[in-house]
């Protein structure tokens, strides 16, 4: 554990983290109170086959989270389970592969709903009461 070798980092990361949830979570339920816009999606292709995979491909590899998700985070997890490697791999993807995919198509069944700003303003008072509620726990090590 890396608290163990640096102690003073533990309550630096705890009240840091905290302190950037509380500010998020306050900047979440503003937007929840003054917040009018819409998700206004246009019916018709502005760019080519071509820009779209590029932007893909540069979403994903460019992506900082990328690595840390994939490298940092599943790698760190997997080594507690080296018996079970091809299993925990064969569950990863298919974990990744069921969140991109109900993405997808969460995105598009969710599209006539968030084309009203009650939505975004609704979605946004959510996010700040987890961004509250996680930073809550973070300061009562609950």
């Amino acid at each position: 554990q890396i608290v163990e070798v640096l102690p003073w980092l533990d309550p630096v990361m705890r009240y840091g983290g905290a302190a950037f949830l509380i500010w998020y979570g306050a900047k979440s339920f503003m937007s929840a109170l003054r917040g009018s816009s819409a998700l206004e999606v246009s019916d018709s292709l502005s760019t080519s086959f071509a820009k779209t995979m590029a932007m893909c491909l540069a979403l994903t590899w460019l992506n900082p989270h990328v690595y840390l998700d994939t490298v940092v985070l599943l790698g760190t997890v997997s080594t507690r389970f080296p018996e079970h490697r091809f299993e925990f791999a064969a569950g990863a993807v298919t974990g990744s592969f069921l969140f991109f995919f109900s993405l997808g198509y969460g995105a598009i069944w969710l599209r006539p709903l968030f084309s009203r700003p009650l939505s975004w303003r609704i979605l946004e008072a959510v996010i700040g009461c987890v961004m509250w509620l996680i930073a809550f726990k973070l300061l009562s090590r609950v």
